[in-house]
């Protein structure tokens, strides 16, 4: 009987919560379009609301200033397009963003990273006085949390420089929340982005959030739902799903931040293990439960498939860009060579984790690198497998 397989890749997809499933199963009993005035559809508007609601507190927001949307994709691409195409302007963001972000044009790459893992403010605050003097006004994005290396943004100073220009900003939080507390007000944005399935609610459902009086334009129209913000019958399970998530991830807060003792731990095991290893993001604070590392020589591809083989499921770079043959953005703007960059890999826990998934994997990947790689490993990692 083969052994059960040890799930490492939260960033990509976490598994859904059994609150979660609970709350989704109950309003497909319902039933009810929540745009119906019948008993039915009051119910339906009752528990979209009430989701709203949950999701809005979650972010220390107010319930009408909440988008329910298809995901984090829209929720990214939908402030943000509305924000360029009031301002007429070209995006600033950094290499690190999610490619929702860069899909929108211009030349969104430019502003770069420190070694460490983290958007380089000086280089903002002179883009922001070009940008004004130029006679445009700014919008910019920046995530709070690297979906890649785990490293916290510092959007509350980019926020400041922004607001001093009179700028327009926009963040993805699709992998903060849960993680560390995020709020609107704390943060001052105009625009924030969400996802459910990254906090172990349903895939397909995600939210945004709009301050009030920033410039907005829906990109769905039809119907008067979303406060005519999004047009379409609205997901009233998954937003259920969603909330359920949301609290319940906010509730678990304490015991993902213990995440980062064993995953310290497993990253100490792995460089004493392999000299060269690099933990890229290592010397920015991070989320608990993300590690990204590599060794130049040893291909990504080549890392996950075995990992796979042996019951551990990794990934490299963002789930949306799984499959292609090409070296991380996030890495190489944070200074790292195509050749290296395609040589990391990011291991992710969360709330069905167990502390002792991130030794397992430690152990498992020593493994392999000492039949496939031997050259890679320490003389004491070498022989502590003759014993």
């Amino acid at each position: 009987m083969s052994p059960p397989r040890i799930y490492c890749d939260y960033n990509a997809t976490a598994p859904l919560r059994p609150e979660a499933r609970l709350a989704m199963a109950g309003a497909f009993e319902d039933g009810g379009n929540p745009s119906s005035v019948h008993a039915e559809g009051r119910r339906a508007r009752a528990r979209l609301e009430a989701a709203r609601e949950t999701v809005a507190a979650s972010i220390g927001a107010c319930r009408e200033d909440v988008v329910f949307v298809s995901g984090g994709t829209e929720a990214v691409s939908g402030p943000l397009s509305a924000a360029l195409e009031a301002c007429g302007g070209s995006l600033i963001a950094s290499g690190l963003e999610h490619e929702a972000v860069s899909s929108l044009g211009g030349s969104p790459f430019a502003w770069p990273a420190t070694p460490e893992g983290r958007a380089d403010l000086g280089w903002l605050e002179e883009a922001l006085a070009r940008e004004v003097s130029a006679g445009r006004r700014p919008v910019v994005s920046l995530m709070l949390v690297n979906n890649e290396t785990g490293v916290i943004q510092p959007v509350a100073e980019a926020a400041r420089l922004v607001r001093a220009v009179g700028g327009l900003l926009h963040c993805d939080a699709v992998q903060a929340l849960g993680r560390i507390a995020v709020s609107v007000v704390d943060l001052d944005v105009d625009y924030l982005s969400l996802s459910a399935h990254k906090v172990g609610g349903p895939q397909g459902m995600g939210a945004f959030f709009i301050r009030p009086g920033a410039p907005f334009r829906p990109r769905q129209t039809g119907g008067g739902q979303e406060l005519g913000r999004r047009a379409g019958t609205e997901a009233v399970a998954l937003a259920a799903g969603f909330a359920a998530a949301a609290e319940a991830a906010l509730r678990d807060m304490d015991a993902y931040r213990a995440l980062a003792g064993p995953r310290d731990r497993m990253e100490a095991r792995l460089q004493a293990a392999a000299p060269d290893l690099c933990i890229h993001g290592r010397g920015a604070e991070r989320v608990a439960g993300v590690s990204c590392f590599g060794v130049e020589g040893l291909p990504a591809d080549t890392q996950i498939m075995a990992l796979d083989l042996a019951g551990f499921a990794l990934s490299a770079g963002a789930a949306c860009s799984s499959g292609k043959v090409r070296a991380s953005r996030v890495l190489t703007a944070m200074g790292l060579s195509d050749t290296a960059a395609r040589c990391a890999v990011r291991a992710s826990f969360g709330w069905g984790s167990r502390t002792g998934d991130m030794d397992a994997l430690a152990e498992a990947w020593i493994g392999f690198v000492r039949r496939a790689r031997p050259q890679f490993l320490s003389r004491d990692a070498l022989a502590d497998a003759g014993r």
